[in-house]
């Protein structure tokens, strides 16, 4: 499996485990906690994969950046939580960040 897919697939089970944080009512749901657990277990492991072969700084930029911008959005789409004027400058900000290490900068080994 391409080290990308194992990021983009990391990526979504963190952001499946991290809104199931909502929905545990502070760990006291059973089956939301399990979902949390295991998002994050297998974020994880994915990660630790994904270093061997990419820099921990560019990694965790992409994970944590896709991350923060994808669990924002299904937050306003799932949960009704709302963004102001400065969220969406932000999250514009942190992909704008993304795109400038993966795109531009040599910490990225392109």
């Amino acid at each position: 499996m391409s080290v990308y897919w194992m990021l983009g697939i990391a990526i979504v089970c963190e952001v499946i485990a991290t809104l199931s944080l909502k929905l545990t009512d502070g760990f006291t749901r059973p089956w939301p906690t399990l979902v949390v657990a295991v998002g994050y277990i297998c974020a994880f492991y994915l990660l630790s994969l994904v270093t061997r072969q990419l820099s921990i700084g560019v990694t965790y930029a992409v994970w944590s950046g896709a991350g923060i911008v994808l669990t924002a959005g299904f937050g306003i789409v799932f949960f009704g939580e709302k963004m102001d004027l400065a969220g969406g400058v932000g999250i514009a900000m942190i992909i704008g960040g993304v795109l400038l290490l993966n795109l531009v900068s040599k910490a990225s080994g392109h």
